[in-house]
């Protein structure tokens, strides 16, 4: 009564024992993988140009061409960081204004919202829709005690990159003082940002002329690590240009593309180069991740 059962039972062992006899080796281990290029693409006239696909593009390492699979818009998560610190409160309303158009120029993307006036936190989740992340920035104040700790907020920002594994990020920070007033080590605190592969962008207000209060300048420092990791600094001196400074990152991250290409398993990225087979166009690359 039962036959089913047993002729399942039987086909099994006589699959196993046909295996065990002629030795059939385990499936191949695959013998490519892929990586992803981060890039932009200009035009003659230096306009970002986005109706470019695999087709396009020509990538090489150390010499060898690599097949292109795919190219499309990046997307890749963001933490935005305010100085909502005491001594900024005059600008305060014009840069979480400038933030808020921000948002919406650069399209639906992971976004958190965090702040580092006097304790850093960070607001929304990168699991936030775009709403909650408008309303809790727009529901922010200055904060009620005294000093800007960029640092701090710097770090909780690149820890928070850090668990989403992403291929690709960025860490965006206004800045409205010269004077940090961060807690631990600048090398403790600049960890988390190296360790999350960030690209870092900075816009820092100096228009009040610099202080003489105690505190940490890491001013030189975010710079550095600004163009190490191909991102940008950029210094204001008004309250009116963190609308247009941001506009220009916005233009950029808009521009950027994310194309994903086969390599053979177990190389290495070097000497990497980016190019399309577009009459008159270049290519910026932003760095390499591996799929």
């Amino acid at each position: 009564l039962d036959v089913m059962p047993l002729v399942l039972v039987l086909v099994a062992a006589m699959t196993t024992a046909t295996l065990a006899q002629t030795g059939a080796p385990p499936p191949a281990a695959p013998q490519t993988a892929s990586r992803v290029a981060l890039a932009t693409v200009l035009d003659p006239k230096n306009h970002p140009m986005l109706d470019v696909g695999p087709d396009d593009f020509v990538i090489q390492e150390a010499g060898a061409s690599r097949e292109i699979l795919s190219v499309r818009p990046a997307d890749y998560p963001i933490v935005v960081l305010l100085d909502n610190g005491i001594d900024g409160r005059g600008e305060f309303a014009a840069m979480q204004k400038a933030v808020a158009q921000f948002l919406e120029r650069i399209g639906q993307r992971p976004i958190v919202i965090g702040t580092f006036g006097s304790v850093p936190s960070l607001i929304t989740t990168f699991e936030d829709d775009r709403q909650t992340v408008m309303q809790r920035l727009n529901a922010l104040q200055v904060a009620s005690e005294p000093g800007s700790r960029l640092l701090e907020g710097a770090a909780l920002a690149g820890q928070a990159i850090k668990r989403t594994e992403s291929l690709f990020s960025a860490i965006i920070i206004l800045s409205a003082t010269s004077v940090d007033t961060s807690r631990d080590t600048p090398d403790a605190m600049m960890a988390p940002v190296i360790d999350s592969g960030a690209i870092l962008h900075v816009i820092a207000n100096r228009s009040m002329p610099p202080s003489g209060a105690p505190g940490l300048r890491p001013g030189q420092a975010l710079h550095t690590l600004a163009d190490q990791t191909r991102g940008q600094y950029t210094t204001i001196y008004s309250a009116a240009s963190y609308r247009s400074a941001l506009d220009r990152l916005a233009d950029r991250l808009t521009s950027e593309l994310m194309v994903e290409y086969l390599v053979p398993v177990g190389s290495k990225p070097n000497d990497v180069k980016v190019g399309v087979r577009v009459a008159g166009a270049r290519v910026r690359g932003l760095g390499v991740a591996p799929r």
